[in-house]
């Protein structure tokens, strides 16, 4: 089974603290972790080859067995149960479009942990059937699929059906003695989609109304809002392809997938945003393909523009040649390969693991904890 697309995507893998859920406080999720970055990063426009890179002792990762109504059952129609996947019962990802094709990723991240290593690839991380080896514990409830599939369909019945879901993930959870070991620390929970796991979440948004009406009708801009043309998807991509700069303002939730529109189009990013959280950014320079503006410069009648017609074609070349060198790190595909976007993931989750064990260990001997914070 083979799936490589045109992928929509956010990293947004969260470690959730139990003591989140007893509680019932929201969950500042960028607070929570220190980035690991004592890694040399890479300064190469693509990461070295395999043969010359140094075997990596993979990610060992315990994941829970649960049922298919949490997961992949979803892919084949609401309420859909059955005993936990398996590599040879894991369905093929449906050709979705939209909201169910964006926010994917608890499907890739589940199937690479499923992906049998034939012996000549290294994986980032792999699967461990007993959890007192395990590096960290994967949760795989498609939370953002759920919501898609449940709660965002405008049905009382079928929003309470995924608010069951996530209430018995929790209890789940909760009763775990691995859970309990670490407080949730060493957990990791796929939540893409701004709502999924809503109850357990917080959500931010924000306004790009004024810059959309200082672009729109200016020359040499083609201004689609949210990447909507007459002719749809295909059109969409026809024409990101086709631009040497592609808009990227900041979006009204995390999973905004311009960016990674732009990454895969080969098209410039104009990344308008003050605090933006960029993936993989302890490894990848996006100064090198990307062009940033603050939200007050955006603000700015022709500001952007004038700035854009001043750069020369040789630095648009150099830009271009760099995208088309780091694509690869933000596409899914089945079977997993080396440097794509399920492995980039799972080493930033590796990357986080001394903070997490630095937490876990104070957490085990202290009658307070995180007295520190």
């Amino acid at each position: 089974m083979s799936s490589k697309y045109f992928v929509c995507f956010t990293i947004f893998i969260l470690f959730i603290f139990a003591s989140i859920f007893y509680s019932g406080r929201t969950i500042d999720y960028r607070s929570k972790f220190l980035l690991f970055t004592s890694l040399p990063p890479s300064n190469a426009t693509s990461c070295s080859s395999s043969a010359t890179r140094p075997r990596r002792q993979p990610l060992n990762v315990y994941m829970y067995d649960l049922g298919m109504k949490y997961n992949v059952g979803m892919l084949k129609g609401p309420h859909h149960d059955g005993p936990p996947v398996t590599v040879e019962t894991l369905p093929e990802f449906p050709h979705y479009t939209g909201l169910r094709r964006q926010h994917t990723v608890e499907y890739w991240m589940l199937a690479s942990l499923l992906y049998r290593e034939n012996g000549t690839k290294q994986q980032e991380a792999v699967r461990v059937l007993n959890p007192d080896s395990a590096d960290v514990f994967f949760v795989p409830f498609f939370s953002s699929l759920s919501y898609d599939t449940y709660d965002n369909q405008g049905n009382d019945t079928q929003s309470k059906f995924d608010d069951k879901l996530q209430a018995e993930i929790v209890d789940f959870l909760q009763k775990s003695e691995y859970w309990k070991r670490s407080a949730g620390r060493d957990h990791v929970i796929p939540m893409q989609h701004p709502n999924a796991f809503k109850h357990y979440r917080d959500k931010e948004g924000k306004d790009r109304k004024r810059l959309e009406k200082i672009l729109s009708g200016q020359k040499d801009v083609v201004f689609e809002a949210n990447g909507v043309t007459e002719g749809g998807v295909n059109a969409s991509t026809k024409g990101m392809r086709s631009s040497k700069f592609c808009l990227d303002p900041a979006g009204d939730t995390p999973s905004s997938c311009r960016l990674f529109d732009a990454i895969v189009s080969h098209c410039v990013p104009i990344i308008v945003s003050d605090k933006i959280e960029l993936p993989y950014e302890d490894e990848i320079d996006y100064n090198k393909f990307s062009i940033f503006f603050s939200r007050e410069d955006a603000k700015k009648e022709g500001y952007i523009l004038d700035q854009l017609k001043r750069i020369s074609k040789t630095k648009w070349l150099e830009m271009w040649r760099y995208l088309k060198n780091i694509t690869h790190h933000f596409e899914y595909q089945y079977p997993p390969k080396n440097g794509d976007a399920v492995s980039m993931l799972w080493r930033q989750v590796k990357h986080k693991l001394p903070a997490v064990k630095l937490a876990v260990h104070r957490n085990r001997r202290l009658k307070v904890p995180d007295w520190w914070r």
